[in-house]
């Protein structure tokens, strides 16, 4: 399963919060970016717990401020036009 976190660092801590991130387990990328977030995480996990050890991981970095978690839906099989 797959998952994308967005964290907001206190400032000029996200090149550090993206580097430390980069480190955890099941982490695939973490990018310093702009706009209203300062580290985008992608990360991949095989249970919803370890989606909850990532983030528990991750929240624990110096300077991580907050953190928002979307969860990637899986493509399904049904479309419009198989109705």
């Amino acid at each position: 399963m797959e998952a994308f976190i967005f964290v907001n660092t206190e400032a000029s801590l996200l090149w550090k919060v993206s580097e430390e991130a980069s480190k955890i387990e099941g982490v695939k990328i973490a990018r310093a970016v702009t706009g209203p977030f300062d580290v985008i995480i992608y990360a991949e996990y095989a249970k919803i717990e370890d989606l909850g050890v990532l983030i528990d991981a991750i929240q624990s970095i110096n300077g991580v401020v907050k953190s928002q978690t979307s969860i990637a839906m899986p493509q399904s099989s049904y479309t419009l036009s198989s109705v």
